[in-house]
């Protein structure tokens, strides 16, 4: 078998992971790093390609009496989702950089490199799979490095997270299983046994069995998101973990509960996915308000973006379910830009908060005083949270309001009021810890400001979000074909505006 683009890419970081895991010390997080960017380096290549219309797409039998292939494929979601997975990592080892340095009785600093190089490596094979199996397959090996990385790492409850982490994502997973085994046993009966997803997007499913089926993978897909009421795992992981693995996290592997709704769930099971909106809608919308709101009470600086990212996370949802070509290219998009904007959030306020020593918002006060460049990142890393105009953020949101509004304009204009309750929580936040006269626990702790290689991480972070805000086509025609082409599967038509004086 000869390894193409897309195995090459998947497989460079998990090679990466294995040679760092037996390399000690600062020579193993440059060797992590090199690999890193070398990934970043052949994920560009495949974009170049995909765009010039090469074929990257693999397939190899794998389990021939399953009908279960090693399928690899690339469309625009997945190229997207593969470029925000390639970028963050970099950055996120670059931000760790002395992670488990001088702590005595615990993994080296390399070990961390190598689990974060393996997440990626798994998050990637997922974002590629075709074959609803290997998809599965991926979908819980991701869990492993993951829980190490909480678990390993990270505040004084962590292992408690991380077991927290894990029993909600294996119950998710384990759901799914049953969902998996089922429309692979009813494709058998085809006569053609088969796990690729072009062949079960053909499958005719009892109308009785179906809505079962798109349960098991939907209730996985929530969890994962996370949506309310499965969502009270993230706050007390992103409590705990370090601020990269909370990027990792929230940034990568959330997205794939959203990945798989549009890519699984609507491609397999088209009619429940109708039927399901109106259940998806308000379950959306509870998730956007619950999320504002709880941010706002929030005593811990990681409590708050974590419910900001469920608050998010409902917003794309909503656009997926609002069935408009418009709201799910801005879902699409805004799994994109979140990915950026929430490794912003957390990885700044990593910084404040290595500094203080302390996460919780009462503990600081008057950060700009002693460290401008620090408050300055964090306040453009909170407008590109609440959505301002000219970052990227607000191009996802408005076309999902936008698209929601045509067919849903209720629920459109609910969901809208929450971006007076982003303004809010964002700026009240900023405003306390951030403005002010300086504690003198604060001036005593944060004596420097950002320095160089802290300034190396958000600098790409804060330049992707503007430049996707003020030029966001690219992407956005990388999206178009998949949002058409969704729409089409499910039935559905964008609304027709009705003539001015036509009732």
């Amino acid at each position: 078998m000869v390894i193409g683009w897309l195995t090459a890419l998947a497989l460079l970081p998990m090679l990466g992971a294995g040679v760092v895991a037996l390399v000690k010390g600062p020579t193993g997080r440059l060797v992590g790093m090199g690999f890193a960017v070398a990934t970043l380096a052949l994920g560009v290549v495949v974009a170049v390609l995909n765009g010039q219309g090469t074929n990257l797409a693999e397939k190899v039998v794998w389990i021939r009496a399953f009908g279960a292939y090693y399928s690899l494929g690339l469309d625009g979601m997945g190229l997207l989702m593969v470029l925000m997975t390639v970028v963050l990592v970099p950055l996120v080892l670059l931000a760790e950089w002395r992670t488990g340095e001088n702590e005595s009785g615990r993994w080296q600093s390399s070990t961390y490199v190598a689990f974060v190089l393996a997440l990626e490596s798994l998050a990637l094979f997922v974002f590629l799979a075709t074959d609803v199996l290997l998809f599965y397959v991926f979908f819980e090996a991701t869990l492993v490095p993951m829980y190490f990385l909480i678990a390993g790492w990270g505040g004084a409850k962590r292992s408690a997270a991380a077991l927290k982490f894990l029993l909600y994502s294996l119950v998710g997973g384990l759901v799914m299983l049953f969902a998996v085994i089922g429309v692979g046993v009813l494709q058998a009966q085809t006569g053609n046994p088969s796990y690729l997803l072009t062949d079960l997007m053909k499958l005719d499913i009892p109308t009785t069995l179906e809505p079962w089926l798109f349960a098991g993978f939907m209730i996985a897909f929530i969890i994962k998101a996370p949506m309310v009421p499965l969502h009270t795992w993230l706050p007390d992981v992103a409590e705990q973990a370090t601020p990269g693995s909370s990027t990792l996290l929230v940034g990568v592997l959330d997205k794939i509960g959203t990945f798989g709704m549009i890519r699984l769930c609507l491609g397999i099971f088209p009619e429940t996915s109708r039927m399901a909106t109106p259940v998806m809608i308000v379950l959306a919308i509870i998730s956007i308000l619950y999320g504002a709101i709880a941010a706002i009470g929030q005593k811990d600086l990681m409590r708050f973006v974590a419910f900001t990212s469920v608050s998010h996370f409902g917003v794309m949802v909503l656009g997926i379910f609002a069935f408009t070509s418009q709201s799910i290219t801005g879902s699409v998009f805004f799994m994109l830009n979140h990915g950026f904007s929430t490794a912003a959030m957390f990885l700044i306020l990593g910084f404040l908060i290595k500094r203080r020593g302390s996460s919780l918002i009462g503990d600081t006060r008057g950060v700009f005083q002693v460290a401008p460049v620090l408050a300055g990142v964090s306040l453009l890393a909170g407008l590109s949270s609440l959505g301002l105009p000219g970052y990227s953020t607000f191009v996802s949101e408005f076309l999902v309001l936008a698209g929601t509004w045509s067919r849903y304009p209720v629920q459109a204009g609910i969901s809208v009021f929450v971006t007076v309750l982003a303004a809010l929580y964002v700026l009240w936040v900023y405003q306390r810890v951030m403005t002010g006269e300086p504690t003198d626990e604060v001036r005593q702790t944060v004596t420097t400001d950002l320095d160089l290689r802290e300034r190396l991480v958000m600098a790409p972070l804060i330049a992707v979000m503007l430049v996707l805000g003020f030029f966001p086509k690219p992407a956005l025609d990388a999206i178009a074909p998949l949002a058409q082409a969704t729409m089409s599967h499910v039935g559905v038509a964008d609304p027709t505006p009705a003539a001015k004086g036509v009732k």
